[in-house]
Formats: structure tokens, sequence, C-alpha cells
């Protein structure tokens, strides 16, 4: 089994990625697992020491920030707060991003700055290892004063509460334990805070729809690529020339991908009628490229974020300081995760577009890409369909981080509504996702149209492996499962 060291090294969406795909299991280095050790020494000490309160620590949470715990209560108090703020509802989250939160917890509580015990971070690595996922739902966090109730939902399970998934199968947390041999963790002072403090639940989200925003990219170039051979398109806006004079480096990587993937097309070489092509192919470059530099940008945004210790309050052992902030406020990742979201629109609504010219009986292809239109409707209604989903983004697109509702008696006065964001930007990348599979149905039929002559090489490879899922449509037939089938089909990453 591969093994992915959690330490202070700089840890990469890349390779996150690689994690996720190779389905590796984790463990502490010696580096981390000493800082981990030295932290919570540091605060025992200090909490003996220390006659000023400190927060989270020796007080009450939020506005009960200023009742003083007696230290004989101090465990209490951190297993009443896990307990209290498991108000958690809704739809379950994405079991690959219940994975994301685990690796991203264990991520910031490696660094020696929250103050937990080494048994309770190993207990983590230990659910992510044996794949064992917290039953964590997608409402209750306002994205600012940490995740509190989904991580919350999070953390119960080390205490013997709550509900797992184990082996495909819902259990109760208690159950799990017994199964593992575990006992429940018992916290000490801080742990609670430092577990349900933090970004993990938008940032697991962030992290998972930068990677299939990625790969989305890529699909969406190739799609874009075989749908312009197929509507018998123009290379003369993918030429570096053009590039040259506006050089973004999404534009240029666009069109420089459109290129290699028509070269040797017999199709985009013939000689055109037509002067010019309509915006959704002239304009793939520009408008991919510009999706291109947004996940760019959000993804080294959500790279440093990962790589962030965002708990309060943080602790400095080398300095002797233990500093009340805000390092859980969800602002930085929600405007760039509601930015995503918009990005990811334009890559459906340029698709979509397509798709409605390819159906459009114009250039020799027939109307609604059947040989018998009339008597067939062809492929009428999954432009419906992809239409329906467009519409959709863009009511999800709608910024979440421009709103804020004051919490815990006003002294949480301003939240960054992260958290939606995040479950917004997932389902306007499945949205994405499901647009893109409209189109290279539709594509592929119509290029169907254009034998005996041939797209690249390339093109013609990623019909023929489409073409093993979803066949070419003769006559009408029930739709749902090809379209199905297509999305499958963008699970996997563009050869």
């Amino acid at each position: 089994m591969e093994i992915h060291h959690i330490s202070p090294q700089w840890l990469t969406i890349d390779r996150v990625a690689e994690i996720l795909d190779h389905g590796m299991h984790l463990a502490l280095s010696e580096e981390s697992c000493q800082l981990i050790t030295s932290c919570r020494e540091y605060l025992d000490r200090k909490a003996a020491e220390e006659s000023e309160p400190i927060y989270g620590v020796t007080t009450g949470f939020g506005s009960l920030c200023n009742i003083s715990i007696e230290a004989d209560q101090l465990a209490t108090l951190q297993k009443n707060l896990v307990m209290s703020h498991s108000c958690n509802i809704g739809e379950r989250v994405p079991r690959e991003v219940v994975k994301l939160m685990l690796l991203n917890k264990i991520q910031s509580l490696s660094y020696g700055h929250s103050g937990v015990q080494l048994i309770t971070v190993q207990r983590l690595v230990d659910f992510f290892n044996a794949d064992i996922l917290p039953l964590v739902f997608t409402h209750g966090s306002l994205g600012a004063s940490g995740d509190l109730s989904p991580l919350a939902n999070l953390s119960l399970p080390l205490l013997g509460l709550g509900e797992v998934e184990m082996h495909g199968e819902v259990i109760p947390a208690s159950e799990m334990l017994k199964k593992m041999g575990w006992e429940p963790i018992q916290f000490q002072s801080k742990e609670g805070l430092a577990l349900l403090n933090g970004t993990q639940f938008m940032s697991a989200y962030a992290t998972w729809a930068v990677i299939e925003a990625r790969r989305l990219s890529r699909w969406a170039d190739k799609i874009g690529a075989l749908s312009l051979d197929a509507f018998d398109g123009r290379i003369e806006p993918f030429l570096a020339q053009i590039q040259k004079v506006r050089p973004h480096p999404g534009q240029k990587s666009t069109a420089s991908a459109i290129r290699d993937y028509l070269q040797g097309s017999e199709l985009i070489a013939r000689h055109k009628q037509h002067v010019q092509d309509p915006y959704s192919f002239r304009c793939i470059p520009q408008v991919h490229g510009a999706a291109k530099d947004t996940i760019e940008f959000v993804a080294e945004v959500i790279e440093t974020e990962i790589n962030s210790v965002t708990d309060n309050p943080t602790i400095f052992p080398e300095d002797d300081l233990i500093i009340s902030a805000g390092n859980f406020h969800g602002e930085p990742i929600a405007i760039p995760m509601d930015s995503l979201a918009i990005a990811l629109s334009e890559l459906a609504n340029i698709s979509e577009r397509r798709t409605f010219k390819l159906i459009s009986g114009v250039r020799g292809l027939p109307s609604f890409l059947v040989a018998n239109p009339g008597l067939n409707s062809g492929f009428m209604i999954p432009q419906y369909t992809a239409a329906s989903i467009v519409s959709q983004n863009k009511g999800l697109c709608w910024p979440a981080s421009c709103d804020s509702i004051p919490s815990s008696q006003g002294q949480e006065d301003h939240v960054s509504m992260g958290a939606n964001a995040a479950t917004k930007l997932y389902r306007v990348v499945e949205n994405t996702r499901r647009v893109l599979a409209i189109e290279i149905f539709n594509a592929a039929q119509a290029l169907h149209f254009r034998r005996p002559l041939r797209s690249s090489e390339v093109l013609e490879q990623m019909v023929e492996e489409f073409r093993q899922r979803v066949p070419f449509i003769e006559n009408d037939t029930v739709m749902y499962p090809y379209i199905n089938e297509a999305i499958d089909f963008l699970a996997c990453e563009p050869v």
C-alpha cells in the first residue's frame, strides 16, 4: 500500500488527487508527531500556570467567552461543545468530500499550533485509512467561526457518537469502535474547539471542485474540438498569431490544445464555404481560456488554504503565545469558490450553445441529427435538458459570499457564507459535467454524417471509445440511459 506522510511539507492539490485516485493511506511523519506532542505539552503547562483566561480553553465559546470554566470541567467543556454543535442536517456530503475533510483536518492539526493530543489526530488518520467516513450533512455552517456544525458531525465518532459509513453500511459510531477494537477518545482542553474551528468543510469541497474543474476544462477543449470539426468549423481563430496579440495564458493554452486535437483532420483541412463560425465555436479560446485562468487562480488560493492552520485560538509554543484571532473565517476561499462556479457555468453555457448549433439543420447536418427527422425527433430534447441545466447554473452562480447574517448574539457579526458557496459549487461542477456529456453525445452523432471524411486520429479514437458505451442513434429510442453513460464517460481523464 502506497503511503503519504503528513508533514509540514507543502501539500499540493495534484498530490491530493494522487492520494484519492491511488487509494493511498496516510501516516504521520515523525516531525508532525513531535510538533503535535510539543504543542500539547506546552498548552497543558500554560493552562496550569496561567491566571488569565484563555479563550476556548478555560472559557466558554462565542458570546460565552467571558464565562470561566473550572479546571476539572475542561474536558467536559470540549465534549459538550462537539455534542451541542452537531446540528448538521440536510443531504449527506458526498463520500469523496468527507475523505477530503478528514485529510484537510489532519493536515491542519499536524503543524503543532492547535493543542490537540497525538492520539486524536492518529484516530482521524485511522478513519481515513480504514475508509470509515463520519456522516456529515450539507447544512449548518456559516463559513466563519469555522465550519462548526459539519466539523462537529465529523468529530462525533471520535467520542463514539454519531454515525459512520463503514464497508458501505451506515452504523452507529459506538458499534464501529467495538468492531475496530478502539476506545472513545477522551478529549482534553481545547480539543473540541480545535476540531470544530476550521475551514475543512469548505476547503474539502473546494479541493474536490478544483480537481474536477481541471478535468472538465480538459474535456471541454477536447469535446469543443470535436464539435468544431463536426460543425465544419474553421481553424483560423485558433492559430497562434491570434493568441500572441492577446496573450492570456488560458486563451493560449486552449487554442494550442484545439490545434493539437485537430491535427491531421480531413474535415478541418477542407475548403470552407462560410467565412466565420458562431461565437460558441470561434471564441472557444477566449471563453475556455478565461475559465482556465480562473481555475488556476482558485487552485492557488485553495492550495494555500489546505496548508494553513485555521482553528482558534492559535498556539505558538516557540513564542510563548496563544492568540485568539480569525483564521477560521472563510472569506479568503468563499469569494474564489463563487468565482469558480461562474467559470464552470460558462463552460457549460458555451457548450450548450454548440449543441444547439449542431442540431439546427445547417451546414449539411440533418435537423436534430437523425436521417429521417419528422418521424424521428432525434436529438431535439437532449438540448432542452442542457438548456435547463445551464439555466439552473445561472441561479446557483449568485454569489453566496456577498451575504452575511450575524450569529452568537452578535459576537460573530460578519460571516462568509462560504459553506453555501461550497455546496453550490459542487452542484455547478456536476451540472457542467452533464452539459458537456450532452455535447459529446451530439458531436459524436454529428460526426457520423460527415463520413467518409474523418476527423483527427485523437478525436476519432475518443469517439471510438465513446461508442463502446453509447451507440449511434439510427431511430428514436429511450435517450436518458445514453446521456448517463456519457456523463460516466467524462468521469475519467481525457487521454
